[in-house]
């Protein structure tokens, strides 16, 4: 027995060692973060609430009609069925779905859309790019970009473009928001604010190869004045990205922070607007088209041949 619940604790030491802090979606420092928080202790406090009803009327029932010594030709009574347990009974459910419908389409929207306390705020844009196995974060508004960390100010509205040079990534700051994909041929936006100044943890959730676990970086939140002399600096000091470094970044490996006084973004557009993706089928028709042509040629040498 010993034994037994040794190797039970030494799984679970096993599985909570490799999670790596696995409560910080529960210390949100940002509204978005909040809301995510929100639903999902909500979510759990209302499945323990159906859990305990449930373990409370299994063990009455277990203890009403628990086996007895009875007579031989004992016969129980006859029960007929009661409409208003069966209205309850599926009642219940139905309301349950719906609660929990409502929260979950309230909260997407909110996350999905910039945080209502900074509504009628311009937002911070920062295309958020990943590659083989690191991630290059574009401020084109500064006109810098860096790799593998990211400086934001708080109190601000911050709209990150994700999109991917290579497999689909995810795009988590747990702390900040929920997450997101970023795809090689399309942006997609999430949208987050910070109203606490420090440093919060980023990463990739979603498997794209033997290092996608280095692909972690640093969200530095900074107060408005240090972000502006942040920005400064990197004017000053940094060299500028060529399209030839750029191409040298995206080759695959783990590498650490880089910065840049120039982004990608005017040589390498983003995947949007008239550099969206989703040319498949426009290629396909082309494809096609070629296909017919060839073959009219070729029918038409066999003709005159």
């Amino acid at each position: 027995m010993k034994k037994k619940w040794l190797l039970i604790s030494s799984f679970l030491l096993m599985i909570l060692s490799g999670c790596d802090n696995p409560l910080l979606i529960f210390d949100p420092k940002g509204p978005q973060a909040q809301t995510i928080s929100d639903t999902i202790l909500f979510s759990i406090l209302m499945m323990a609430g159906i859990l305990f009803v449930v373990y409370v009327l299994f063990a009455f029932m277990l203890v009403k009609y628990r086996s007895s010594k009875l007579a031989a030709d004992y016969e129980p009574p006859h029960e007929e069925g009661s409409k208003w347990l069966e209205i309850t009974w599926i009642s219940i459910p139905i309301i349950i779905v719906v609660i929990l419908s409502v929260v979950t389409v309230r909260s997407t929207v909110d996350v999905e859309n910039t945080p209502k306390a900074y509504a009628n705020e311009k937002p911070l844009i920062v295309y958020a790019s990943s590659s083989n196995w690191k991630w290059h974060f574009s401020y084109p508004e500064e006109g810098i970009e860096t790799v593998n960390y990211v400086n934001i100010p708080e109190d601000r509205p911050i709209e990150f473009k994700l999109y991917s040079y290579g497999p689909i990534t995810s795009f988590w700051i747990p702390q900040l928001a929920g997450q997101k994909y970023a795809m090689s041929d399309m942006v997609t936006t999430i949208h987050l604010a910070a109203d606490t100044p420090g440093s919060y943890i980023g990463k990739n959730s979603n498997f794209s190869g033997k290092d996608f676990a280095h692909m972690e970086f640093e969200a530095q939140v900074l107060t408005a004045k240090q972000y502006d002399e942040w920005v400064q600096d990197v004017k000053e000091t940094a060299p500028m990205l060529t399209e030839a470094e750029f191409n040298h970044l995206l080759e695959p490996g783990i590498l650490g922070r880089k910065t840049y006084r120039s982004t990608h973004l005017g040589f390498i557009p983003a995947p949007e607007g008239e550099h969206a993706g989703h040319q498949h089928e426009k290629n396909a028709d082309m494809d096609m088209g070629t296909m017919h042509e060839n073959d009219s040629t070729i029918h038409g040498e066999h003709q005159n041949n």
